[in-house]
Formats: C-alpha cells, structure tokens, sequence
C-alpha cells in the first residue's frame, strides 16, 4: 500500500509529461502555419534588406 502512495506523491515524471505536450502543440502549430510563418518570416528581413541600406 505504501507503494501506491508513493507513486501518487511522485510528480517528477508529469514535469516531463508537460514538456513532451507543450512540444508537441509547438510542433503541431508550426505545421499548421508553416506558410504563413515563412511567409512572415520573409517580409521581415526583406524589409531589414531594403532598410539596411539607410544606415550608412
């Protein structure tokens, strides 16, 4: 019996079951939005490309 409370009060492997999950959403949306985020991605250094130049 004092093994089943044992393994109740040990909570070191849901810290690693929450950052598999958290992982796994991150990767699913970067999936998901892969073409938007390219897409944005893209607009963002072309326009650090085009400003670059006003610096010197």
């Amino acid at each position: 019996m004092s093994e089943l409370k044992n393994f109740w009060k040990e909570e070191t492997a849901v810290g690693v079951v929450e950052i598999i999950l958290i992982l796994v959403v991150l990767i699913s949306l970067v999936i998901v939005f892969k073409k938007q985020l390219t897409s944005l991605v893209n607009t963002i250094f072309s326009k650090i490309r085009s400003k670059a130049g006003d610096v010197y």
